[in-house]
């Protein structure tokens, strides 16, 4: 997504507000999900008057048009967003700092064809989060080596 997210919420029928606008930005900042929590201080870092319970409402509303995918982490008691790109992705997980990273490629698509041969299940997608310790964590005695 681009800075001037005018038309991406006149597509999805929302009003160009400086709030959502505001949280887009941050989301579009970011190279990895983020909870409520830490888009709110972004903004305020930024000198932007708002209120958590705002950044929730706004969240929510850019989640239920599709503009932003919320994302459910096992181990991550809040809900992490982004910008929803139309891709498809699947994440590491760090247990001793919770980073998040995205992973490049999907390995399950032909096991996905598999599966509904032998089931004939019509899958209609599935989730991969893996879990594990980052080099940062390993380096300070976090985890297997």
């Amino acid at each position: 997504m681009n800075n001037d997210f005018s038309s991406a919420l006149k597509k999805s029928g929302l009003r160009k507000t400086k709030h959502r606008t505001a949280v887009l930005g941050v989301l579009d900042g970011s190279a990895r999900p983020v909870a409520a929590e830490d888009v709110y201080l972004s903004l305020k870092e930024d000198g932007v008057s708002i209120n958590l319970s705002t950044v929730y409402r706004v969240l929510d509303t850019l989640a239920s048009s599709g503009l932003v995918t919320r994302l459910s982490i096992a181990g991550e008691p809040r809900s992490l967003f982004e910008i929803n790109t139309m891709e498809h992705r699947h994440y590491l997980v760090c247990v001793g700092c919770n980073k998040i990273e995205c992973i490049e490629g999907c390995p399950l698509k032909a096991y996905e064809k598999t599966l509904e041969k032998q089931t004939r299940y019509a899958i209609a997608g599935h989730r991969l989060d893996i879990y594990g310790y980052c080099p940062e964590c390993r380096d300070k005695g976090r985890g297997a080596k």
